[in-house]
């Protein structure tokens, strides 16, 4: 039988799987002798076992396990529950393998009752400490074990502070905080028909319950959706001598980082609070002191805090986020975890460290998370829009970076709701919650007016790489009235606002942003990763400004010009227009000819820019509805325009109508039955070639793409059709030029004959849009109606079109590369859909053997880091 509870000194950092992120890393600051409150760790397999059947509740083996890890828990601090002069208080904290922060649950102070708490309050001597701590333990477990609305406990709070004129609830007096804990017991009692259950033991079973069924609530469904973290890792419990940092005003806790989370500056960072306990902070309740602070108050405590944190961060060679408590003068760290931080302060700490010596390049490209690398390219507000908004608040927080504009909402679920149709908003809240996590998902920004730099609001913001600022403490969220107060003024739910997550400050009114720049740091990390890479990163573009960008990038050529792209011009969609519904050859030749002169320009325009990299260009693809006109009026213009009866030019387009055109008339089956479009386009493909040497242009690496063939047959028909317009153009024109003709893999007969048609193809790559289509059955135009109830209720892990389904898709995508190899195995195969830019995907692309992956220009740095994280996951 599995082992189900580990003491702290049993574990170690690599035991993360079992023990979770926090459960091996207290292990870890135990193995290194550092101030650590002692505990044990219920593991994510205990979790994961009382999940398949939670209505059994804890197992007569767990439970029986949890009392032997107590008493030794016991003995080892030589406290114990409910003894009067040495009384032992733990907390249950949830602790995933991979960090989620605030998405679970935590409970504090877990075994006060009316009779330890009177023990508590006489062997402190501090009746206002103890009674402090079981209002918190009152209030807590009622939200987590019986998930009873938070906000009855908030009002009675907010009922004595007004009481007794006060504005903070450590200012309360000890008589009120015992007025409290009554008043919150009534609230079980008529709440729930039944007390606060007395039993210490029955309390910590209660949490651990509710610490295991967090792991399915729905901010943790949501964040493990947004962040890529598979669903069956469970989470552990860690249950821990309780530590006190509100026992007076020698006593604190706070959260630090060994480097600066939002610029990645080498310093201390972070933020505390005096009398306070550590959901003080993250909660951002209260808006806390810079870490600086203990350093004027308690210089010793405060280098004691940087030599270990220096040490953690030296052992663990990267940025830590360290929770540390002082009670009474002496330091306790309660966690360290490698610290949440934006994109630009992930970057500059992975060169930093590397400059420093403290880790390698790989270890650096492996720090970065390469979908946070959209962070870099976050706009920002310029300082000439600056210079003529209306400042509302400099109070403000700079939490996350970026820049954004809105209207205000007030409410998570209305920030979803808006989003959802098309209106950009910013939230705007006293503090943020866990539950806020789709609101937060949804808007452009966050502002709240309470927290700090740690609170939930940041950390989260940090994480998805969202415009946040905190604290903005000289306003103030009216949720009822839907009004927000900015001193004189009154700002409406709808009213807009410009939030500057880079320096915390809030404008009135929409202001414009600019693109950021990415800096020197970053090119050093991509310069890096491109050493490593394995995969070539190639990008999808056809028009002059989108090709540039991605040479900015560092492109290694163009891996897809999308031929029907070019084709929605009006002047050009006519003549197409004109191929498609003429009736006899002579029209079609003459519509061809004035098509092939736009052609010829676009392609020496492509290859004017292409720097001698190789350039794959697809042959026209897309349905032929789509260049038909739809409603009356087109089609009456186009009939003038074409010189034809409005009737005939109707009976043409029912004619040419599909029932289901993304599988009829289409890719090849055009070429198919009109031979000369593709010919007309590899005649103007050569010819802006021609035109481009000619104008002094490099020599050119010319790949040509036929799409959606599924019969080896076709592609051998239409090859040498080309191949004989090709020689025929080059012979006349007594020119040289290196091409090859290769084909589009979409469709999943032609992964599975795969190596027939390898026999004719220069080159492969996969169309993984269509592929997936028609994998699933899914069509990727109405996939929308269905596909979020799936990934909402478990049935798709992702979106098959977002991230690559490896099991299905996947599995094609890599019988085919064996077939074709056993065919060829020098064939150069590729991937150019929409997940060539996922990181996922790209290290499966690794893995199985591609040679390049092609993407959008802007999603090339994440797709280059991706590329150099899979190749070192891979040879590892």
């Amino acid at each position: 039988m599995s082992q189900n509870v580990y003491a702290f000194t049993e574990g170690h950092a690599g035991m993360r799987d079992l023990l979770g992120g926090k459960g091996a890393n207290l292990a870890e600051l135990c193995r290194l002798g550092l101030p650590v409150p002692q505990g044990f760790t219920i593991t994510t397999q205990a979790c994961l076992d009382y999940l398949k059947d939670p209505k059994q509740g804890l197992s007569t083996d767990l439970k029986t396990d949890i009392q032997k890890a107590i008493q030794e828990l016991e003995a080892q601090t030589h406290k114990q529950f409910n003894q009067k002069d040495q009384l032992l208080l733990v907390s249950v904290r949830s602790g995933a393998k991979i960090s989620m922060p605030g998405m679970m649950d935590t409970i504090l102070n877990v075994g006060l009752n009316d009779e330890n708490v009177e023990a508590l309050a006489q062997m402190t001597d501090n009746p206002h400490f103890a009674y402090d701590c079981y209002r918190r333990l009152l209030q807590m477990y009622a939200d987590v074990v019986y998930g009873l609305d938070s906000q009855l406990f908030e009002d009675r709070l907010s009922q004595a502070r007004r009481k007794e004129k006060v504005t903070a609830d450590y200012e309360l007096s000890s008589q009120a905080l015992r007025d409290l804990v009554a008043d919150f017991k009534t609230i079980y009692q008529e709440e729930l028909n039944f007390p606060f259950p007395q039993d210490v033991h029955q309390q910590i079973y209660d949490a651990v319950e509710a610490v295991f069924k967090s792991w399915n609530n729905k901010r943790a469904r949501v964040y493990r959706q947004l962040h890529d973290i598979p669903d069956d890792l469970g989470t552990a419990v860690n249950i821990q001598e309780m530590v006190f940092g509100n026992l007076g005003p020698h006593s604190g806790t706070g959260v630090l980082f060994t480097r600066h989370p939002a610029s990645g500056e080498k310093e201390l960072f972070g933020e505390f609070l005096v009398n306070a306990q550590g959901e003080d902070v993250v909660a951002g309740i209260r808006t806390p002191q810079a870490l600086d602070e203990i350093n004027q108050q308690a210089p010793q405590i405060y280098q004691e805090i940087e030599s270990l944190a220096n040490k953690l961060e030296a052992h663990y060679h990267n940025m830590q986020d360290i929770e540390f408590t002082i009670e009474e003068g002496k330091l306790y760290f309660l966690q360290t975890r490698d610290g949440k931080r934006t994109a630009k302060a992930a970057v500059k700490i992975a060169v930093d460290m590397v400059k420093e010596g403290l880790i390698t390049k790989a270890e650096a490209l492996q720090q970065v998370d390469a979908k946070s690398l959209d962070q870099l390219l976050h706009p920002s507000f310029t300082e000439e829009n600056l210079s003529q908004a209306e400042l509302l608040s400099e109070a403000g927080l700079a939490a996350s970076p970026g820049a954004a504009s809105g209207a205000i909402v007030f409410t998570a679920d209305k920030a979803k709701d808006w989003a959802e149709a098309g209106k950009a908003c910013i939230l705007v809240r006293q503090e943020t919650s866990p539950e806020d996590i789709e609101g937060m998902t949804a808007a452009q920004a966050i502002l709240t007016c309470h927290g700090g730099m740690t609170s939930h609001a940041a950390v989260v913001a940090r994480g998805m790489g969202k415009c946040c600022v905190t604290g903005c403490h000289d306003l103030n969220v009216d949720e009822g009235q839907g009004l927000l107060h900015c001193g004189d003024r009154l700002l409406h739910e709808g009213d807009s606002i410009s939030v500057d997550g880079n320096t915390g400050k809030v404008y009135l009114g929409h202001v414009p942003s600019s693109p950021s720049k990415a800096g020197a740091d970053f090119e050093a990390l991509m310069t890096w990763a491109r050493e490593e890479s394995r995969l070539a990163v190639r990008m999808n573009a056809e028009n002059p400004q989108d090709i540039q960008t991605g040479f900015d990038f560092k492109a290694q050529g163009i891996g897809l010009v999308r031929t029907e792209h070019m084709f929605f011009q009006a002047e050009r969609l006519l003549e197409i227009r004109r191929f498609i519904l003429s009736s006899n050859d002579n029209d079609r030749h003459a519509a061809l000819e004035r098509i092939a002169g736009y052609q010829e320009a676009d392609f020496k325009a492509i290859f004017d820019l292409s720097q001698g990299q190789k350039t794959v260009i697809r042959l026209l693809d897309p349905p032929l509805h789509e260049f038909l006109p739809q409603d009356e009026q087109e089609i009456l213009s186009l009939a003038q325009s074409l010189e034809l009866s409005e009737e005939a030019l109707k009976d043409r387009i029912q004619q040419l109508k599909e029932v289901n055109p993304m599988l009829g008339h289409r890719g090849c089956r055009l070429a198919m039955t009109y031979p000369e479009l593709y010919e007309m386009q590899v005649h103007a493909i050569l010819a802006g070639s021609r035109s481009s040497q000619e104008a002094g242009g490099q020599d050119l690496k010319v790949e040509i793409m036929i799409p959606l063939v599924s019969l080896a047959k076709e592609l051998q028909l239409l090859k040498q059709r080309l191949e004989e317009t090709a020689d025929r153009y080059l012979a006349e024109h007594q020119m040289t030029l290196s091409y090859k003709i290769g084909t589009m893999i979409e469709i999943p007969r032609a992964c599975l004959t795969a190596d027939q048609i390898a026999q004719d193809a220069d080159f492969m790559s996969f169309g993984t849009n269509d592929l997936t289509q028609m994998t699933f059955g899914y069509s990727r135009d109405d996939a929308g109606k269905f596909i979020h109830q799936y990934l909402a209720d478990g049935t798709l892990a992702k979106d098959p079109f977002q991230s690559l389904d490896q099991e299905g898709v996947g599995a094609l995508i890599k019988l085919a590369c064996q077939k074709a190899r056993s065919a060829k195995p020098d064939i150069p195969i590729g991937v150019c859909g929409e997940v060539a830019g996922d990181p996922a995907s790209i290290a499966f692309f690794d893995a199985i053997g591609l040679d390049y992956i092609s993407c959008s220009p802007f999603r090339l740095p994440i797709a280059q880091l991706a590329a150099a994280q899979a190749s070192l996951l891979n040879r590892a």
